[in-house]
Order: C-alpha cells, then structure tokens, then sequence
C-alpha cells in the first residue's frame, strides 16, 4: 500500500510539472490518470425460466475496476502522439449477460474477474491548419494545451477507442462519469467495432471549421463476434463511419447535432439462414461467411437550456439481419434524459442525472432468440417479446477537489433481454471514480 501511494504522489507531481506547461506556448506532453470502481448490486426477481444467457434470478453484487494512465507528446509541428496503458477487472452481473442495455459500462466481456494489464491506446494525429480563428484547447486527458485554429484536417492512426471521436454527447456518453448503462455510453444500435476489452485498429480523418465537423473513420474488425484476433483480410473485413456535427448557440446556450452513419463487412452469420438451416436450435455463428455487412444510423442531440441544465436525446437503428458483432445486441433504440448541476443547492460541481431508454431488435433477430438461438449477450432458450425499457438515476458527488466523485446510481430495467416473462430487474450502484 505504501508502494501504491508513493507511486500516486509521483505521478500527480508529474502531473502538475506537465499542466506547468501549460501557457501561450502549445504544450509538450502531459501526463493524466484514473481510476474507475463500481460495485452493483441486484435483488432476486421471478422467471419461469432460464437460459444459457440469461440474467440469473437470484441476488448478485459484482464489482469493477479499471485504472489508465493517460501520455501525450508533442512530436513535431502539428504531430501528437497518445498512449494509453490500463488495467481493468472484476466482473459484471451474471458475467455481463442477459441484459442488452447492460447496467455497467465499465464492464466487458472478457470472461476473467483477474485484473489484466494491456496497452488501450497507441495513436498518433497529424494536424493540418489554416485561418486565423482560433481556440484556446486546454490541458485534458488526450488532449495537449495550445491554441488550435478552428479550421483543420486532423488524421489519426493507431489504436483507440472509436467513441474517442464519435459519438461525443455532452451528456450521455462516458460510464466513468455520467450514465452507467450501456444504451447511454453512444447510440445503441451502433455496433461499432471494437475488441472485448473496447478498442480498435484503424484510422480516422477529420474536417473542422468554426461550425462543424465531418469525420470519418476506417477500422478493422475481429474474426469472430466478440472476438480478440484482428482478421487480416481487411479488404474483406472492415468498417466505415461517418458522423457529421453541427454546432450552434439556442437563446444563447451552446447545442450540438450529430448524424451518424456506419457499415460494418466481415465474415458474420445471417439470422434468417440460422432459422432455415436448423428451425429448432439455430446457430448464427454456424452460417458465418464473408461478404456479410451490417449497415445503420444514429442521431444524438444536446442542448443546454440554462447555465446548469441541459437535455439530450439519441435514436439509432441498425437493419438486424446479420449477428451483433462488437457492441450489444440493439437494432433498434432511442433515449433522452437531463442533466442538472448542483448550483441551486450550493453544490455547484454536484450532478444529478435521469434517463430513460427504449431498445428494441429486427424481426429476424427475434425469430432467433424465440426459436431458441443465443447471441454473445442475451439469450433466453425462447422469448415472449417486448421492448428492453431502462431508466437511470445518478447523482455525481465531488468528495474532494475535483480529483475524487462519488456516484450512487439507481437503474430499473424492464423486460430484460426483451423478454416480458423476466424481469423487472432492479440494480443499485455505487461509483468511485479518481482522476487528476
């Protein structure tokens, strides 16, 4: 334990000497940390029946843990580079199955409760600019300080996260810090590519000006659903997003619009040709092949309407013929919330957030599940259908300096796995979360 705090007393020095840097001069590198806890707990509920992925009906508490050191580097004129070494363990509830819009966003599906050490981010951006608007950026994680013109062509390479750079709703987009649930974390019927553990090889190219921003991204994709081996086969095997922002003042109060497309090419399996192929027990990984795609769109809008209260809402669908691949399996979803700060009860960095959320899936995809087939998420060994409906709760606390949050959090979830013979599910939570 000694060793742990020296460790995080040198870091956060280094910390400081990097945010030193941080002046009309553009930052050379910084240094940033954190570490996220979250421990949920779920009373017993009544079913008629289980299934191999179905959420267990008895009472669970599991928790998770993921901890990242955040380096960045000024390379040259308009070159940054980015690494990213985490740690993460524990374990969801019922090892993050039976849920679609999964009540843990901290929490992945790679089938070990031991902490594992790996690399989560490598990437470099090249930055070209011109004009003469321009920004004070300040120093953030993955971000270095410096003044920025606000027209650009950014290119980035490497390893990362796509919802590094899509997808960025103000209000409902990181697990460590807002909405715990899954649905929450991006448009739900995204599947965008990704590992077990959430990150992907690939490369993104940005357009900026003052108003908007058009990015797309190239990546590949794993050789199986849920997968960790990369498939070479890239011209075969691969993703395209693309996702135009739109920024704009609203009675003066800052908004953004987002429009998102994606289409994911791999070797996936079909559902319908599952059904066909085996009408009592069908397998979808068992008619996998290549020349599969997977295709959809997205919608996310944020909106401050005071100083220290703002609305969001997202709606997303995917066409559902082909197997979920790297996210949850969504095909249909739209969301909408709030986000109060504390201002008005003198806790004015304090946070209180509410959320619901309505998921739904193809008809192909609940022909599936009813006939008794399994995904890499849900899977009941049959299904009485009905949307998976959420809600969420949270209230953020800052314990201290901006450097500790606390978060107790409250998720109702109703006809978990879209299956209105389970459920209602009631899950209570509690975040730490540290960063400097």
């Amino acid at each position: 334990m000694k060793n742990l705090l020296l460790s995080l007393i040198i870091l956060f020095n280094l910390t400081q000497f990097a945010t030193a840097q941080d002046t009309l001069k553009n930052q050379r590198f910084n240094l940033h940390f954190q570490q996220t806890i979250i421990t949920q707990y779920k009373p017993g509920f009544s079913a008629p029946y289980t299934g191999n992925n179905s959420l267990l009906t008895g009472e669970e508490t599991q928790t998770s843990l993921t901890t990242t050191l955040f380096g960045g580097a000024r390379l040259w004129k308009g070159m940054e580079a980015y690494f990213n070494p985490e740690m993460s363990g524990g374990a969801g509830l019922s090892k993050t199955l039976g849920i679609a819009g999964f009540p843990n966003g901290e929490t992945f599906r790679v089938g070990s409760a031991e902490p594992k050490i790996y690399i989560a981010r490598l990437y470099f951006t090249q930055n070209f600019e011109w004009g003469n608007d321009k920004e004070y950026i300040n120093d953030d994680v993955n971000q270095l300080a410096g003044l920025k013109s606000k027209r650009y062509l950014k290119v980035t390479v490497g390893k990362f996260g796509m919802a590094d750079f899509f997808d960025g709703n103000e209000f409902s987009h990181d697990a460590r810090s807002q909405f715990m649930n899954w649905s929450l974390m991006d448009n739900a019927a995204w599947d965008y590519p990704a590992n077990t553990r959430g990150y992907v090889l690939g490369g993104i190219a940005e357009l900026g000006q003052p108003t908007w921003a058009l990015r797309f991204g190239f990546t590949m994709t794993t050789t199986t659903a849920n997968g960790a081996i990369w498939d070479e086969r890239v011209s075969r095997a691969n993703t395209q997003t693309l996702e135009y922002e739109k920024r704009y003042a609203l009675g003066g109060q800052k908004g953004t619009l987002r429009l998102l497309a994606f289409r994911n090419n791999g070797k996936m399996g079909v559902y319908r040709d599952a059904i066909n192929q085996s009408p009592n027990a069908p397998d979808v990984d068992a008619t996998q092949a290549y020349g599969r795609h997977k295709y959809g769109f997205g919608i996310s809008a944020d909106q401050y309407l005071t100083n220290d209260f703002g609305v969001f809402a997202k709606a997303s669908y995917n066409d559902g013929k082909t197997e979920t691949w790297a996210f949850t399996e969504i095909d249909r979803s739209l969301s909408l919330g709030a986000v109060l700060k504390g201002s008005s009860w003198k806790r004015k960095d304090d946070e209180l957030g509410l959320a619901f959320v309505g998921n739904g899936i193809s008809k192909d995809h609940k022909d599936y599940l009813a006939a008794g087939g399994y995904g890499f998420i849900i899977g009941d060994g049959r299904l009485n259908y009905s949307p998976e409906l959420v809600a969420e709760v949270y209230y953020k606390l800052n314990a201290y300096q901006h450097k500790l949050w606390l978060s107790p959090d409250y998720q109702f979830i109703d006809n978990p796995a879209y299956n209105k013979d389970r459920g209602p599910v009631n899950v209570f939570s509690l975040r730490a979360h540290v960063e400097f």
